[in-house]
């Protein structure tokens, strides 16, 4: 038998504050602009001039060891967006 679950009937927590701390700070601590609420990102997204790299972040092993260390050293490169702000998946 098949059972479909759909995402409307699921109840996420979000991840601790403690957890997740250290991850917003890779980001935070380098440069980029943390956005708590859905309001700050569609104000960056619509107010924002110039280019705009928005990073959503993860307690996920692929932000880890991937995105989050990339994002810090593509943005020690001599061409990079205008502004950049991160959001946190499963907790913002």
């Amino acid at each position: 038998m098949v059972r479909y679950i759909f995402l409307e009937d699921l109840h996420f927590m979000p991840y601790s504050e403690l957890l997740i701390k250290p991850m917003r700070e890779d980001l935070s601590l380098n440069g980029i602009k943390e956005t708590r609420t859905p309001e700050a990102v569609d104000e960056a997204v619509n107010n924002t001039s110039g280019t705009l790299m928005i990073v959503v972040n993860s307690v996920c092993g692929c932000a880890a060891g991937k995105a989050r260390p990339g994002v810090v050293q593509a943005l020690q490169h001599s061409v990079k967006p205008d502004n950049v702000i991160t959001v946190f998946a499963g907790a913002d």
